[in-house]
């Protein structure tokens, strides 16, 4: 498999790994559904993607692989929920804990 893997390709399809996993934390224990649920959906595609990469006789290349779990990944975004750094940004700038960890028109 080395052999036919070009200069980078690997790295490629690592970055896009790790975004698919490296996701922010919720800011509160009721959001982690909806944290877990994006999670799962993404870590999904990237073990889809792994498998695709080391099968014995793959049928797409690791670059062609690398972009199809990036256009997986923009299907399955980490949005709604609130995350930390989105609460502590909105204690800052004076809402109230209740504020910020509210989505915007109340869905949190």
């Amino acid at each position: 498999m080395q052999d036919r893997i070009p200069d980078g390709a690997v790295h490629e399809l690592l970055a896009a790994i790790l975004k698919a996993l490296d996701i922010p934390h919720p800011a509160t224990v009721g959001d982690t559904v909806q944290h877990d649920r994006v999670l799962n959906d993404r870590a999904m595609h990237a073990a889809i993607a792994l498998r695709g990469v080391l099968d014995d006789k793959p049928l797409m290349t690791v670059e062609w692989t690398t972009a199809y779990l990036r256009e997986r990944l923009a299907g399955h975004p980490p949005t709604g929920y609130v995350t930390s750094n989105q609460a502590r940004a909105a204690l800052a700038a004076g809402k109230t804990w209740s504020e910020a960890v509210t989505l915007p028109g109340g869905e949190g």
